[in-house]
């Protein structure tokens, strides 16, 4: 009987859990071994490192903040000596900027503590997967080119799950958020079919949509959730979002500069009098452009805590940004989207603002009533 478990463990993949807190890795360990793996135990960086230099690990999950070797230092040797090791990085809410850096280093993925155990599987299979794709990758791309295409595209998706759990840590740093950047994608996308622009446009469009605000890590919670106006310095610190969003996803996504076109210009204004570049006209990003209609109007017709249960009605907030064309919006752009509006192409994007999730967003002018 012995003889058969043994057999049976030694077929099972194996993972490392480091951690400097006993108990989360007591927690995460029974969970590995649950999910199917032989699961071993590290204190430190520095036992994660030897274990995976004795055993054909698979899979790290490591602390970011641990004693002697923290876990971008090991994420740093795993990549040098063990480059087919999948990592995950666990971290707090507040060290989403080091969960980014840790990414551009090579961590396939990372989790936010408090995590539900849910959210661990679904991360572990998402890692496992994109190591699984990118072993068949170079074992096979110079036979099969069809394949390693198809493979290239999967693991993009998981690269675009990645970033999407950026905006998921926002969202946990700020309620309000939670579905304001989908609806600006949909909105966005929208805009730009009707514009004509080509699949991979709107494909980038729909990226930048939902990522536009995630610079808002970057903004004191109190004043992302204050329940009244914000002061001229709560405002300008807010206003320094795209500029943070910007940096912190240009290392991630230098192949989708229509993307970051958005992160970086969603508040340029046309007249030139808009942030953080203070771009005038066809200078701001045509993609930019676009977001900011959807931005505006999103924003204008949601509730936000600084004015609760006071969210603009679909006509009143179409009548300010006309008041707004050529100053805020491109003329051209806002008129397609007016249309859009009123053939009732985005009713069911709208019905989702009107549902109850508070949302927060930025309108057309600081406080338009």
């Amino acid at each position: 009987m012995t003889e058969q478990t043994s057999a049976t463990e030694s077929d099972r993949p194996h993972c490392v859990v480091a951690d400097d807190e006993p108990r989360l890795r007591q927690v995460l360990g029974r969970l590995m071994r649950q999910e199917g793996f032989t699961c071993h135990e590290a204190a430190s960086g520095v036992e994660g490192l030897e274990l995976v230099g004795r055993l054909p690990v698979s899979l790290v999950l490591t602390d970011l903040r641990m004693p002697h070797m923290d876990g971008l230092e090991l994420l740093r040797e795993l990549r040098a000596r063990h480059p087919d090791v999948a990592v995950v990085m666990i971290t707090a809410v507040a060290d989403v900027d080091m969960a980014v850096r840790a990414l551009t280093l090579g961590a396939t993925d990372y989790l936010t503590k408090p995590f539900n155990l849910d959210e661990v599987r679904a991360r572990v299979a998402q890692a496992m997967e994109k190591r699984r794709l990118r072993l068949e990758i170079r074992d096979y791309q110079e036979h099969l080119e069809a394949r390693v295409a198809v493979q290239a595209r999967r693991i993009e998706e998981l690269f675009l799950a990645g970033i999407q759990s950026l905006v998921e840590a926002l969202e946990v740093k700020d309620p309000y958020t939670r579905g304001h950047s989908d609806r600006v994608s949909r909105y966005s996308v929208e805009i730009a079919r009707a514009l004509g622009m080509d699949a991979d446009m709107v494909r980038q469009v729909e990226l930048g949509g939902h990522v536009h605000d995630v610079g808002k890590i970057g903004v004191r919670e109190a004043v992302l959730n204050k329940p009244g106006p914000l002061t001229d310095d709560e405002y300008l610190h807010i206003m320094q979002h795209p500029v943070v969003g910007w940096q912190i996803l240009a290392p991630l996504m230098s192949d989708a500069p229509v993307a970051l076109g958005i992160v970086r210009s969603h508040h340029e204004r046309w007249d030139g009098e808009g942030i953080p570049d203070r771009l005038a006209g066809t200078d701001i990003p045509y993609e930019a452009r676009i977001a900011a209609v959807a931005d505006a109007f999103d924003a204008m017709t949601s509730t936000r805590p600084y004015r609760p249960g006071r969210r603009m009605s679909v006509s009143a907030a179409i009548e300010e940004m006309e008041a707004h064309s050529g100053l805020q919006f491109d003329p051209d752009i806002l008129e397609v989207f007016v249309r859009l509006v009123r053939e009732g192409a985005v009713d069911d994007v709208i019905a989702s603002a009107e549902r109850p999730t508070p949302v927060v967003g930025t309108a057309a002018v600081r406080d338009p009533e």
